[in-house]
């Protein structure tokens, strides 16, 4: 049984939260699609565009997701990741993954650490251990954490290189990058009035009634904590809890510094203008102490805090 290590999200996207005194009712034609993207669920909601001529978006949508999966999946044997964590080097590396991996060093930089993509093997050592119904011995754990360190990898222009025993997970980032590619890529089709989620949150325009997209931010008990409006904003909830690996129920975001669940934050929401800055910050918040995360913010100007539990 392969144990999915993907993040769990408690926002909830919905015309039903309306602003007090909005107007009910669509003035524009609106396309919804609901499909996946690496691993989890995924949708879409397009004001201005008639469902009847909606076929050539969805089919772009569609093939730009199974594009970028096959660079960010950890679960694909032909993506550009999973030959990279197998190998130990990936030559003329995709650009898509060096845009990341460069955001991913100034997240960490900025985070004195919290936020780490080396701890893939410490996910790989509960994940074996989970397969066997059984939990991870702190020997295992002290083993993979070895391989932890962000300094180790090796990144040029021309390839990616990883020491013996090291992988990647970029879990925590990847999703928002991918709701960003998405988006971008409906605005370039002029369409300028999207609700993109692809694991993340990225709001364009407004809704067809012509108000502002709204999102519910929920904790993991489904109990709502916080609502808010997005306009050309993106939004990214990370919740330690909301998924538990193995007979230990081991928290699924880890503390690269100890190797153990992170104690942080039992939720951290995070806005921001794009949804891979909201996404990386949200997970490394989980693990930062309330007191640090100021400085942290502080690196990113336009984003913020929207729910921290």
């Amino acid at each position: 049984m392969t144990h999915a290590l993907t993040r769990r999200r408690f926002v909830a996207i919905s015309a039903a939260l309306p602003l007090a005194g909005a107007a009910f009712g669509a003035t524009m034609p609106e396309t919804r699609w609901k499909g996946r993207a690496l691993g989890a669920s995924a949708s879409l909601r397009i004001a201005g565009l008639a469902p009847d001529e909606s076929a050539p978006v969805v089919t772009a949508v569609e093939a730009e997701l199974q594009r970028l999966e096959r660079i960010f999946s950890l679960y694909r044997e032909d993506s550009a990741l999973v030959r990279l964590n197998r190998t130990g080097k990936l030559i003329a590396s995709p650009p898509e993954l060096l845009e990341v991996l460069s955001l991913v060093d100034h997240i960490h930089d900025v985070t004195g650490g919290a936020f780490d993509p080396t701890v893939q093997p410490l996910f790989a050592a509960l994940a074996h251990a989970a397969d066997a119904g059984r939990s991870v011995s702190p020997e295992e754990m002290r083993a993979a954490r070895t391989h932890v360190g962000w300094d180790k990898v090796e990144i040029t222009p021309n390839a990616i290189r990883l020491p013996s025993g090291a992988a990647l997970t970029l879990n925590g980032i990847a999703q928002g990058y991918i709701t960003d590619r998405i988006a971008s890529l409906l605005r370039h089709r002029g369409l300028t009035n999207i609700l993109v989620n692809a694991g993340e949150i990225r709001a364009l325009g407004s809704r067809p009634d012509g108000t502002d997209w709204q999102a519910g931010i929920a904790d993991p008990s489904g109990a709502l904590v916080s609502r808010l409006t997005l306009t050309d904003r993106a939004l990214a909830t990370s919740a330690p809890g909301g998924t538990r690996l193995g007979p230990s129920a081991t928290e699924h975001i880890l503390d690269p510094g100890t190797g153990t669940a992170a104690r942080g934050a039992a939720l951290v929401s995070v806005s921001a203008p794009t949804a891979m800055v909201a996404d990386g910050l949200s997970t490394a918040l989980c693990v930062i102490p309330p007191k640090g995360r100021a400085a942290v913010i502080a690196a990113f100007p336009q984003a913020r805090i929207e729910a921290s539990l």
